[in-house]
């Protein structure tokens, strides 16, 4: 049996999770991308405009922040897996 999303969630009396990027500002204004590691930091409305390139295990995936995506995770927006096709093979 699977928990649910709300048992999951990081209790209320700790607040979200995030990390202190200290030149956010800067970044939203100049449009430079910041490399962040941390994908299970909570999107704050602070971040909204600005560029990050969020590590995936493998390389940054670039993740442009919009005002929908505030309350989630870095993470959602940079899928860790590869998207499974079927190859096709010729019939011998």
């Amino acid at each position: 049996m699977f928990w649910t999303t709300v048992a999951r969630s990081r209790s209320a009396w700790k607040g979200p999770y995030f990390v202190a990027f200290p030149n956010i500002a800067e970044a939203r204004q100049s449009n430079i991308p910041i490399n962040t590691r941390a994908r299970a930091c909570t999107i704050l409305p602070t971040f909204v405009g600005a560029r990050f390139n969020v590590y995936n295990g493998k390389q940054y995936v670039p993740v442009h922040i919009t005002q929908e995506m505030v309350g989630h995770k870095l993470g959602e927006f940079a899928p860790t897996r590869k998207r499974f096709t079927f190859r096709q093979t010729r019939n011998k």
